[in-house]
């Protein structure tokens, strides 16, 4: 295996994973708050599961996003 092949593919990735999600959590977090569906919470309880099969990887990330609200 190709060791520096491998690291800069898996930091594509993960920078894609990163960018993506963040612009789709920004994208639902405005549209609940124009529909009124979120009020004044002021966190947001999030999970991120990572699969890679071939490698029978499952990983769960789990955090708390903080919307400024109170």
């Amino acid at each position: 295996m190709d060791e520096d092949r491998f690291n800069l593919s898996v930091r594509r990735f993960l920078k894609e994973v990163g960018v993506t999600s963040q612009r789709e959590i920004e994208k639902a977090v405005r549209s609940a708050l124009d529909e009124g569906r979120l009020g004044d919470v002021g966190e947001l309880d999030a999970r991120m599961t990572l699969e890679v099969s071939g490698v029978q990887l499952v990983h769960v990330v789990e955090g708390r996003i903080d919307t400024g609200g109170d």
